[in-house]
């Protein structure tokens, strides 16, 4: 993944990710939910131009084109599906990937929650046996790699379970960034286990789940609180012996809430770029928020792509 791509500056990284999807093969098929305001479109079109997706619209077909009016955006070639409003947009577009018409998903105008129902139907949705599971990849100016965390965004107070669904998904998704053996630090606030505190005994659970083959592909170390996690020096001060603590690729935490301030306290604080990403289901879905810019987008159709592929390559298509 710290590979040297032309053209692209080396601390650049979601760049490097831009540049190393869109030379992965050929565009994604990618059903765009509800892509009725300009910064949905323009998002989906931009990834288009770069090689990311070949982009199905899914919405109501007067909204897409008055948008795309409105901002000067140009939709000839492109496919569109017609439905009604946002929530026949996500069945539709989930019923796409059924029918092997799209190999991904990209979120538009519409609310995460109105997505991901049409994902995680029982019948018709696109379930696997994992638990689905949202990772931000996110550039950190001070850190010296790209840093995932996970979930921020889909499991509200995940049990012990589900957390080992989270970080294999997560494992699997850096192994498609080209991560061979990423490092993942399950954080609780303190490094050492007592059952004052159960996200301490879920992480020490988890570790030792990863020792004995329940968590395959990386290296698991927890509980480590968060200064000790990314710090090498931190660590070495309350005496920790850990691979994981100083150099960690993926960051489990022990709840949505927590995550999602992480995340965006390193964007908001720290000047962290971001990508955003669902997995676990039977296709990957680019999922970014509306506030987020042009470059968020396209990293996360970066990173969709990715592990896309990766997910071909080891299930086959369906």
């Amino acid at each position: 993944m710290e590979d040297a791509v032309q053209g692209v500056p080396a601390a650049d990284r979601l760049a490097r990710l831009v540049q190393r999807a869109a030379a992965a093969g050929p565009a994604l098929p990618c059903a765009v939910v509800h892509p009725v305001d300009a910064a949905a479109l323009a998002g989906a079109l931009e990834a288009a131009a770069a090689g990311l997706i070949r982009p199905v619209l899914v919405g109501p077909r007067g909204r897409i084109d008055a948008a795309a009016a409105g901002a000067g955006l140009d939709l000839a070639g492109l496919a569109i599906e017609d439905v009604p409003h946002s929530h026949a947009a996500a069945e539709r577009a989930v019923a796409l990937v059924r029918e092997g018409g799209a190999a991904a998903l990209l979120k538009g105008s519409l609310h995460t929650d109105e997505l991901m129902a049409a994902v995680v139907a029982r019948e018709a949705g696109l379930r696997t046996e994992r638990r689905i599971s949202h990772c931000f990849i996110l550039d950190v100016p001070r850190y010296h790699k790209p840093l995932v965390v996970t979930d921020a965004a889909i499991n509200i107070e995940p049990d012990l379970e589900t957390k080992a669904d989270i970080a294999r998904n997560a494992i699997d998704l850096c192994h498609a960034l080209g991560i061979a053996r990423p490092k993942l630090a399950v954080l609780a606030a303190v490094e050492v286990v007592t059952p004052k505190q159960p996200a301490t005994i879920d992480a020490a659970a988890l570790s030792k789940m990863a020792d004995r083959g329940q968590i395959e592909g990386g290296e698991v170390d927890g509980p480590l609180a968060f200064d000790n996690a990314i710090s090498a020096e931190a660590a070495a001060a309350k005496h920790l012996r850990s691979v994981v603590a100083g150099d960690p690729d993926i960051l489990l935490v022990p709840d949505l809430t927590s995550g999602n301030m992480l995340a965006k306290q390193l964007q908001y604080l720290a000047g962290a770029e971001s990508a955003g990403v669902v997995v676990g289901a039977r296709v990957p879905i680019a999922l970014t928020s509306r506030a987020e810019g042009a470059r968020a987008r396209l990293a996360s159709c970066a990173v969709m792509k990715l592990a896309a592929g990766m997910r071909l390559t080891r299930h086959g298509p369906g």
